[in-house]
């Protein structure tokens, strides 16, 4: 493992991919990625006593089939980065405190996904684990009650507020080589433009993933065109507008394979999801359901998962604070040859 230029670490050996689970509500499950989810549920505590409950049975869900798709026990697996929404991550620790498994949390709101698959593949990596799982989820009631307005309140919502997914995604790293592997990591910097506004958390995170992307371009040497989905999550329809705008004026082209989870996991307008969904499982169910299925049947072979966070809280923003941006960013390489017709 060696850095290059001042921000990504390029990976030698790689971080192979050996298992992942994807997981979704209801909302979700009437989208267009429905097929890509290992299981969906219909109702929004899945059997629990509370939403919070519920969240964490998502991710308990997540780990355990991501475990098993790589043949593999609990107890075999030596690290795992997870992280919510919720304050002192309480999704993840009860979700996964029966593991038994070193556990390292994480808090990068939206952007957790990347930030922690980043973390588990440079943990593989340079040898300090022969295997890591990284893992987080979102839920629409439990992310409403702690951010927005209890939902009996039925609030308006702004054209620009986006929709928090009922999700969770998980994904097992392994040194044993298979197919598809993260090959270099770009961790981000904080932006922030001075937005204030919550109910445009797109306009906040995009200049943050524009920030991560350029870097990752200028210290790698290649080029959007090198690759067949720049994936982001979850800037929405407004985040991605402006990403596309900001790219494009800094040089690079990233119109005609730039994608965001946000606007994958809803059709935005069937749906009424404003400018689409948010929330740490949606970029997280896309990647571990949709995406990497995808690289196992040889469709996308270099992808860019660059997902998004904004770093803020309710006392924040309440004390006039603008919103921090972040994005992470890892490589996904896979050698599965494309089908031919």
């Amino acid at each position: 493992m060696k850095r290059i230029g001042n921000h990504t670490l390029q990976l030698d050996p790689p971080a192979y991919v050996h298992g992942s689970g994807s997981f979704a509500g209801k909302k979700e499950s009437e989208g267009p990625l429905a097929q890509y989810f290992d299981a969906t549920h219909d109702d929004t505590t899945l059997g629990e006593s509370s939403w919070e409950k519920a969240e964490s049975k998502l991710q308990t869900e997540a780990v355990k089939t991501a475990i098993e798709k790589a043949h593999l026990k609990p107890s075999d697996i030596q690290y795992i980065f997870a992280g919510d929404l919720l304050n002192q991550c309480i999704s993840s620790t009860y979700g996964l405190r029966d593991l038994n498994i070193p556990f390292l949390g994480l808090y990068g709101a939206c952007s957790t996904m990347a930030l922690g698959m980043g973390m588990a593949a440079v943990f593989v990596s340079s040898g300090a684990a022969e295997n890591a799982v990284a893992v987080t989820s979102s839920h629409f009631c439990s992310a409403e009650r702690q951010f927005r307005f209890p939902l009996e309140y039925g609030g308006q919502r702004t054209p620009s507020a986006q929709w928090t997914a009922t999700a969770a995604g998980a994904v097992v790293l392994e040194r044993q080589p298979s197919p598809i592997c993260v090959t270099e990591v770009t961790f981000g910097r904080m932006t922030d433009l001075g937005v204030t506004d919550a109910n445009n958390m797109g306009a906040a995170m995009a200049p943050a993933a524009a920030c991560t992307l350029t870097d990752y371009f200028t210290d790698t040497g290649h080029t959007p065109q090198d690759f067949d989905l720049i994936l982001t999550g979850d800037l929405g329809y407004v985040g991605s507008s402006l990403l596309r705008e900001m790219m494009r004026k800094s040089g690079w082209d990233i119109e005609t394979n730039h994608n965001d989870c946000g606007l994958m996991i809803y059709d935005r307008k069937a749906q009424d999801t404003h400018a689409g969904g948010s929330g740490c499982g949606c970029s997280a169910s896309v990647v571990c359901g949709y995406v990497l299925k995808k690289m196992q049947q040889g469709t996308f072979h270099d992808v860019l998962f660059a997902a998004t966070g904004a770093l803020m809280s309710p006392t924040a923003l309440q004390q006039g604070e603008s919103i921090v941006g972040i994005s992470h960013l890892v490589h996904l390489h896979s050698d599965v040859p494309a089908k031919t017709k």
